[in-house]
């Protein structure tokens, strides 16, 4: 993702590394970081990762363009979704949508939506597959 060259100074990557880290446990990639040029997260495994990159026209998306991760438990997506909760009592640039849930045959799709300073939301998944 695109995102102007001064959110990734170091006040900006500390940020954005402290409410991803505490929210989905993803960690920054330290040998990747560069201020004002890149910041890579790892989203648990070296080969899953967010990669942030300065530019003068960063990209610019409508709040609900987003990407998704699913989980393994309802728990788990209630645990995360809990911690973004309780990230944005104290810092109001978390845009939190709540949790819902869609019928589709065969399928209950728990998600929320949530968004820190980066362009694009995330939608966190959990699939509960009905027999």
């Amino acid at each position: 993702m695109s995102v102007p060259p001064t959110l990734l100074d170091a006040d900006g990557c500390a940020a954005i590394c402290d409410f991803y880290g505490e929210v989905f446990g993803w960690q920054e990639l330290p040998t990747m970081t560069e201020h004002r040029v890149r910041l890579v997260l790892m989203a648990h495994r070296y080969d899953q990762f967010v990669f942030l990159i300065a530019q003068d026209e960063p990209m610019r998306c409508p709040r609900l363009d987003h990407w998704g991760q699913a989980v393994s438990t309802l728990d788990e997506l209630h645990r995360i979704h809990e911690r973004a909760r309780a990230y944005r009592a104290r810092d109001e640039r978390v845009d939190l949508i709540d949790p819902q849930v869609e019928e589709h045959p065969g399928l209950r799709l728990h998600s929320f939506y949530v968004g820190y300073l980066l362009p694009m939301m995330v939608e966190t998944q959990f699939f509960e597959w009905q027999v």
